[in-house]
Parts: C-alpha cells; structure tokens; sequence
C-alpha cells in the first residue's frame, strides 16, 4: 500500500509541475495573439436616406410574411372550406381520417384555386408595378387591398359588417375600397363561420338518419350493449362512396364563390 501511494504522490506532482510550467511560459502577449473572441456587429440602414428607406421597407416586407398564416385563413376562403371539410369527416365518424394534413393540403389548394383571380389582379396591380419601381411600397399596399377587400365583402353578411361599423360608430361606406380591414376582416370570418356551419349540417342530417335507423334496430332486436357506430360506419362510408360524396362537397364549395 505505501508503495502504490508514493507512486501515486510521484505522478500527481508531476502533472502539477506541467501544468504550472506551461502557465509560467504563456507570455501575455502570446496568450492576448492566440486568443480569439467572436465579435457581433449589429447595424440598421445606413448614413444615407436611400439605404434607410431599403431597410424600413425590408422590415414592413418582414412584418407581412409574419402575418400570412392570419393573411390566409382570415382573408381567404380557407376558413369555410377546412370547417367543411372537418364536418364532412366528423360526419362520417371516422377520427383521423383522412388525416389532418390531408384535409389542410386539400383545402390549401381550393383556396388558390378559388382565389386565383383575386391574387391575379393583386399581382397585377400592386406587385408587378412596385417591383418595377413604378408605384411606392405604400401605394402597393393600398392597391393589393382592393382585391381582398371586393371579394370579402361579396361573401360578407350585412349584419356581420354593420355590427363592427357600428361599435365604432362609423357609418357605411359607399366604395368597398374605403370600408376598414379592421372591421371587414372579423365580419367576413364569421359570415364564413355561418356559412360553413350551415354547410356542416346538411352534410350531418343523411348520417343522424342513419345512426338513428341503426340504434332502433339494435334496441328492437335486444342488443343494446353493442355500439350503433360499429354497424353505422361501414353503411356512411357506402352511402358516401356511392353518392360521389368529396366531389358533391367540394362542389357545393365552389359553387358557393361563384
């Protein structure tokens, strides 16, 4: 035992002997040389009036790619068409499917079919004349909100846009271009909301029909333990398949932007 700890007291001496050297040797200079620090630079614009306008403008350009997800489901038909296609899901009593991403994919691509002339006429009159330098960013933005502003008020209810103009007192416009998007963006969500709920209990009623018939036959025939949506679900999918149900949905959704 007092050998193994005289060798062990050897070796640790010696590694502190090493190290100590090794500090002693670094010279300032030579540790302040080898030494290197990451450095941050931050900087907005610049000293000259255009390099502050490029920078305000990339920052207004970064505020709106911020709100696209709002821009998209509040100001587009997406609203209606996911609602209708989670009632038509629902409906069927089937939990995850299709799935979710199925159903947002679907809808993502009615919604650009749907709104395919309004975003062409955006592109026509705000963005290709701004990326030619031709208008302002300020103008651009004005022009881009006419489009949205003509189609929302199409599909908004009267009722849903004078509850908003009148909580802040302010009377009708008389051009959808004046109208506030503060107050037609929440009044064309929930006419949409109302729509798609209207929607959502057409596709509901043939399907209660059927739960209904298949739990009076269960009950007359004395198995109440067994669940009505075991033996209701195979007769939904078949009347759903055979009457071309997606395409009867996504029509009546079409039809319903004409």
């Amino acid at each position: 035992m007092t050998r193994r700890r005289r060798i062990l007291a050897t070796l640790v001496g010696t590694v502190v002997v090493v190290l100590i050297g090794a500090f002693l040797w670094a010279t300032p200079a030579e540790a302040a040389d080898t030494t290197v620090l990451p450095g941050v630079h931050l900087s907005i614009g610049g000293g000259s009036r255009n390099s502050v306008e490029t920078t305000l403008q990339i920052v207004v350009l970064l505020t709106v790619l911020s709100l696209a997800p709002a821009i998209l489901i509040l100001m587009t038909c997406f609203t209606r068409i996911i609602v209708v296609l989670s009632f038509t899901r629902n409906a069927l009593a089937l939990q995850q499917t299709p799935p979710n991403q199925v159903l947002i994919g679907l809808a993502l691509f009615i919604t650009l079919f749907v709104m395919q002339p309004t975003l062409s006429a955006v592109n026509q009159h705000a963005l290709q004349p701004y990326l030619h330098g031709q208008i302002s960013q300020s103008t651009a933005l004005t022009r881009a909100e006419v489009p949205f502003k003509e189609f929302m008020a199409k599909h908004t209810r009267n009722a849903d846009l004078d509850l908003f103009l009148q909580y802040r007192h302010m009377n009708r416009p008389k051009s959808v271009a004046k109208i506030p998007l503060s107050a037609l963006v929440p009044a064309y969500t929930i006419s949409e909301l109302k729509t798609a709920f209207e929607i959502g209990f057409m596709i509901y009623l043939p399907f209660l029909v059927i739960d209904l018939v298949v739990s009076t036959i269960l009950m007359s025939m004395g198995m109440m333990m067994l669940p009505p949506v075991v033996i209701s679900l195979p007769f939904k999918i078949l009347l759903f398949v055979m009457v071309d149900g997606w395409n009867l949905v996504v029509g009546s959704l079409l039809h319903g932007y004409t």
